[in-house]
């Protein structure tokens, strides 16, 4: 007999780093998962990407058991990695924070491409260009 889907449940969880407290706790709690099981598969696939925010879409079935789906890393983490700032900046048109070459974007593009509405790395290479402007990020060559 099949399993019935009781719930699919979407949220962003710390790559690595993922403890039982929220949000996962807060999420994954009222459906009596085994929240330490969770935490244990879910820092076990992110350990690559440390620190990050992973987001995380767990489909809970009738039986207490569940399948874990994550994505690649948000854009804005990986775009602020790759020119090493800590944040964006708070008035955009005029500050500056730092810049990414258009060689960083095509890397970025690549793993994001599954997981933005592009049809190849180049589309999405544009989409994360528009991200990191609205960031104050410039995009040099």
């Amino acid at each position: 007999m099949a399993k019935q889907l009781t719930a699919t449940v979407k949220f962003h969880a710390t790559g690595g780093k993922a403890t039982a407290a929220p949000p996962v706790g807060t999420a994954l709690g009222k459906y009596g998962l085994n929240l330490g099981q969770f935490v244990q598969q879910f820092n076990e696939r992110t350990k690559d990407n440390m620190g990050m925010r992973i987001p995380v879409v767990v489909k809970v079935y009738s039986d207490r058991t569940f399948d874990l789906e994550t994505k690649s890393p948000h854009s804005v983490d990986l775009l602020k990695k790759a020119a090493g700032v800590e944040k964006g900046a708070s008035l955009v048109p005029k500050d500056k924070v730092g810049s990414v070459t258009k060689k960083q974007l095509q890397e970025i593009a690549a793993l994001k491409v599954k997981d933005l509405n592009a049809r190849d790395v180049e589309h999405a290479s544009n989409i994360l260009a528009g991200t990191a402007r609205s960031m104050g990020l410039d995009v040099v060559d």
